[in-house]
């Protein structure tokens, strides 16, 4: 099993590059490594999807960007108006930060509302959706309530994390999501992804996309 992935590990990296600096020149530096790699899809600020789709055309690597990123905490009409504007833009697939704010709150219906929107405008399109619960700042049992709810609103992806938070993607978090999570409903683990051993073992514990800006590092260990 460990030689698939060492072998096959970039098919499993989404090339991300989010800083609130990130330039033009960042993102087609972003693109040309993407291409280079053979990583799935870049992860970049919703300004540049655009320009991007231009940069990768015909290359088979998506263009994802993310909604409500960092914090989540922006009103549903916000998060649909960046939704709308990056399908508008060519992207591919969309990282939604959900409201963790009313996770906290237990204010599970603001959520079921607030993801209850979001579906059915991105699927309309064919777009991927993966919804980041940020999992270091949540308890399991917070975590298995999102994965109820995430799971019924059949998402493509629960992603572990921002990058953001004090913590990023844990093993611990992919099992425990992995174990609660219905079956056809895929993780994204991110978040402090430097090596090549933490991204195998992320794998192993059920993740079937990281995201990465430490990707070319990665790769590079991974024939080692």
């Amino acid at each position: 099993m460990d030689e698939v992935h060492i072998n096959n590990i970039a098919t499993y990296i989404d090339h991300t590059f989010l800083k609130p600096t990130a330039t033009l020149a960042d993102i087609k530096k972003i693109c040309d490594e993407a291409i280079e790699y053979h990583f799935v899809a870049v992860c970049i600020p919703p300004l540049y999807v655009k320009k991007a789709t231009e940069f990768l055309k015909e290359s088979g690597v998506k263009v994802a960007t993310v909604v409500g990123f960092p914090f989540g905490y922006s009103a549903i009409e916000a998060k649909v108006a960046e939704l709308v504007l990056a399908i508008i833009d060519g992207v591919d697939e969309l990282d939604v930060v959900i409201n963790i704010s009313a996770i906290k709150n237990a204010d599970w219906q603001f959520l079921g509302n607030e993801i209850n929107t979001i579906m059915p405008i991105a699927k309309n399109k064919n777009k991927v959706v993966k919804i980041i619960i940020e999992s270091g700042v949540l308890t399991d049992t917070e975590i298995i309530t999102c994965c109820d709810i995430y799971g019924a609103a059949e998402v493509d992806f629960l992603k572990t994390s921002t990058g953001y938070a004090e913590k990023g993607a844990s093993v611990e978090a992919v099992k425990l999501i992995r174990a609660h999570l219905a079956n056809n409903i895929k993780i994204k683990a991110s978040g402090g992804i430097k090596t090549y051993q933490f991204a195998k073992e992320l794998i192993s514990a059920g993740a079937s996309r990281l995201g990465c800006s430490n990707s070319i590092q990665v790769v590079k260990e991974s024939h080692l």
